[in-house]
């Protein structure tokens, strides 16, 4: 893999992520900054030329004790925005859980369609291509976005990961009604993997059901 031209950068919430992607890279994150400020603003910016590069950033945009959703997705935008700015060739947001990718349809009258409206923003800031894993709805997530996408899944992983466990202690939880299908459809790729029958159940209120 030719890597020279290559600059991976992870936001400080994703940075022992980025840590891993770079290491099988067999290269260094890119040094960049983050600053807080009192009125709880803050600032990033790349500490290298990005000039002429390809430039990866890599943050996954779920809410911790530490930011919020919203926190996370405005510094990701402002740092892309900086980034091309800086006339690389190409910035690709690499967002392994996407925020807001429940809300992509309408269910009540003027509902937003919140998906579409984060693909909107990421776009305007000049994002080239967005890669993301295990979207709440594929479909959605392609029809929002008018950049490249690219969309990863995680299932041989865990195939992979489940099959030197005891198949007969294996079973498939969904957390909710709406996670049932995609449950199902893991539950069937393990069984078929594996040549025994999986069980499935999924959680409500704490409570399992077969």
């Amino acid at each position: 893999m030719i890597t020279d031209n290559l600059r991976v950068f992870a936001l400080n919430s994703s940075r022992d992520f980025g840590g891993c992607v770079a290491e099988s890279l067999n290269i260094c994150l890119a040094e960049h900054e983050e600053r807080e400020f009192e009125d709880g603003e803050h600032k990033v910016r790349a500490l290298e030329n990005v000039r002429g590069r390809d430039i990866f950033v890599i943050a996954s945009l779920y809410g911790d004790v530490d930011q919020t959703v919203n926190d996370k997705l405005v510094r990701l935008l402002f740092f892309i925005a900086a980034l091309k700015d800086a006339s690389p060739i190409r910035v690709t947001a690499v967002i392994p859980y996407l925020c807001y990718a429940r809300k992509d349809r309408k269910t009540k009258p003027r509902d937003p369609v919140i998906t579409r409206y984060v693909a909107s923003l990421l776009e305007a800031v000049g994002v080239d291509r967005v890669v993301t894993m295990d979207v709440h709805n594929l479909a959605a997530y392609q029809n929002a976005f008018r950049c490249h996408t690219d969309h990863l899944v995680a299932v041989p992983l865990f195939i992979e990961y489940f099959m030197s466990l005891p198949s007969d202690d294996l079973i498939v939880v969904s957390p909710d009604v709406g996670g049932i299908k995609r449950a199902e459809q893991f539950r069937e790729a393990l069984e078929q993997q594996t040549g025994t029958t999986v069980a499935s159940a999924f959680m409500e209120k704490n409570v399992a059901r077969a």
